[in-house]
């Protein structure tokens, strides 16, 4: 298992949600942070998801 970072930003650039999770890949990486962005309604907010390597895995501005 690897570990992943997912940050959530508001418009003003300040954190909403920094948190981390693992995950066996970065396919199941998108998936674990795609679910959790739809459970705390942040989708359409600015957010990142990075592998260990800081490869961006999810991303939306």
């Amino acid at each position: 298992m690897r570990n992943y970072a997912l940050t959530v930003f508001d418009p003003r650039g300040e954190k909403l949600l920094d948190e981390s999770f693992t995950a066996a890949n970065d396919a199941e990486a998108k998936e674990v942070g795609q679910a959790r962005l739809d459970k705390e309604g942040y989708s359409e907010h600015t957010h990142r998801c990075v592998s260990p390597e800081a490869k961006l895995v999810l991303f939306h501005r």
